[in-house]
């Protein structure tokens, strides 16, 4: 499986899974699919939403890690000095949390929907939480 459909709130995307660059990270998040959660806009990052995910072990290290995600660009954060969090980079992102600048692993990429990430920024921020669903495509 290579392909996802991300539904946030009522918007649909395609995604793809970063198999070649975090072959790790994708087969231990696509093993908990459908993964269904809540988006809430970030902290410190910038223009992400994120899914907060407490101590959750996804048994994974750092690859293809990253600060600096595109818009579209989905990280895994296997926690450590912060707690473990999945990011959705909507505008510009420098990760971090109140400890300092973080680096994800950057397992899926969108594919469809681009135009719509600022929509979900703006929904996050003034109404709260959203609905968030990974499946296989």
């Amino acid at each position: 499986m290579a392909s996802l459909k991300i539904t946030i709130a009522d918007m649909v995307f395609t995604a793809r899974l970063e198999t070649d660059k975090a072959p790790h990270t994708c087969a231990a998040f696509a093993a908990r699919l459908p993964f269904a959660s809540k988006v809430v806009h970030v902290r410190w990052s910038g223009e992400g939403v994120w899914i907060p995910l407490g101590d959750l072990d996804f048994g994974v290290g750092y690859e293809n890690h990253t600060s600096y995600p595109a818009p579209g660009q989905i990280l895994l954060y296997p926690g450590g000095i912060s707690e473990t969090e999945i990011l959705l980079a909507y505008g510009g992102v420098h990760f971090a949390s109140k400890m300092g600048q973080l680096a994800g692993n950057h397992f899926i990429t969108l594919t469809s929907g681009l135009d719509l990430l600022p929509e979900i920024g703006r929904r996050a921020l003034w109404q709260g939480a959203q609905d968030i669903k990974f499946e296989a495509a």
